[in-house]
């Protein structure tokens, strides 16, 4: 039975069913995961089965994680603070390390290793300390869980779903078809269980509003373009300084050449969908601070997005970039003198006029 109340000013939301199958989400996407990721490593060590029970058992605690998240949301500080903090003290240890092998040109020895993780586990456990004291921090760890969970079910749909539609999709029409389809199917099921009603989220840091340029704006909303151009820079990195990023760009290029090469190309798409939904998670978290969240918010955002990646050029990251601030300042110029209504219909024109005429967009991929 779905429990809902009004805490200051807010809704909160317990619905068994929902944190059951968040749970068994997390519990198959950790098990795949993890099996994708040991097996070819220690199969010459142990038998497929062992490993299979291995992954199970450590999917199953994962599982059961979750769902005490989802049940003691109150309690995050406590319950997801160590995790936070192994996460800050493995970034700083990670960090650390690859600064010390640039200066000393050596990957070996306690200078690169030793001294990165002793300094990485006091930063994180500091961290962790730090989070515990604080309640009201669960509002932003909140944040990172709902990544997270964003992140596995979209890996989640890939690997339950995906996967069997591109063995078998003739045309990419299909997939994009299908991704409708699944999108409509969500939205429609959201608003069973939690009803179509806008829900405000508890005010975050820099609510209140700022003088700036003639006009009132929220600090919040610096903080979100902010993330946004940290997000960026963070996607440019991980494509065109990582081998990860070569694997994504040879994919785009020509899957059958990658898997030829030994790419494997099921996973890395995997880990862009996980990518893909936590953005596009923190993308809700944000715009709903801002405003407010209701189930089919999702559905304008991403024609919205659409329609940027069509005006910079599909599959160019600066083009995205481009496209959403072209499309931004059309929307907000071109209703100067009419109603905010007309905003969409400026924005499917615009697309319309992409279409026609310039198809590839102003940066189109090479």
């Amino acid at each position: 039975m779905r429990h809902q109340e009004v805490v200051g000013g807010h809704y909160e939301v317990q619905n068994p069913v929902v944190n059951i199958v968040f749970g068994l989400v997390v519990a198959g996407v950790v098990a795949w995961a993890l099996f994708e990721i040991l097996y070819p490593r220690l199969r010459g060590r142990f038998s497929r089965r062992s490993i299979q029970g291995a992954v199970g058992l450590a999917g199953i605690l994962a599982g059961l994680y979750t769902g005490l998240l989802l049940v003691y949301p109150d309690n995050l500080h406590l319950l997801f603070g160590p995790v936070a903090g192994l996460a800050v003290g493995v970034a700083v240890a990670l960090a650390l390390r690859e600064g010390l092998v640039r200066v000393t040109s050596s990957e070996d020895g306690p200078m690169a290793t030793l001294v990165p993780a002793i300094i990485g586990l006091a930063v994180g456990a500091g961290a962790a300390a730090y989070i515990a004291d604080r309640p009201e921090s669960g509002l932003y760890l909140s944040w990172a869980v709902s990544c997270l969970l964003a992140g596995c079910v979209g890996l989640g749909l890939y690997r339950g779903l995906y996967v069997t539609l591109r063995n078998r999709a003739r045309s990419p029409l299909i997939m994009l078809v299908a991704s409708m389809g699944i999108l409509l199917a969500i939205s429609a099921t959201i608003t069973i269980v939690f009803e179509s009603a806008p829900r405000p989220l508890p005010p975050a840091f820099g609510s209140g509003p700022i003088e700036f340029g003639g006009g009132n704006i929220k600090g919040f909303n610096f903080f979100t373009v902010g993330v946004s151009l940290a997000g960026f820079a963070g996607l440019l990195w991980l494509l065109q300084r990582t081998s990860f990023g070569r694997s994504v760009r040879a994919i785009g290029d020509d899957e059958d050449v990658s898997k030829v090469v030994g790419i494997n190309t099921t996973v890395v798409i995997a880990i862009v969908f996980f990518i893909g939904a936590a953005f596009a998670a923190m993308a809700g978290i944000l715009s709903g601070h801002d405003t407010a969240i209701q189930p089919r918010m999702g559905l304008l955002l991403l024609l919205k997005g659409w329609i940027a990646s069509v005006v910079g050029g599909i599959g160019n990251l600066y083009g995205a970039l481009l496209g959403g601030f072209a499309l931004g300042m059309v929307e907000q110029f071109g209703i100067w003198d009419l109603a905010g209504e007309w905003k969409d219909v400026i924005s499917f024109v615009v697309l319309i006029l992409f279409l026609s005429f310039w198809p590839k967009g102003v940066l189109p991929r090479k």
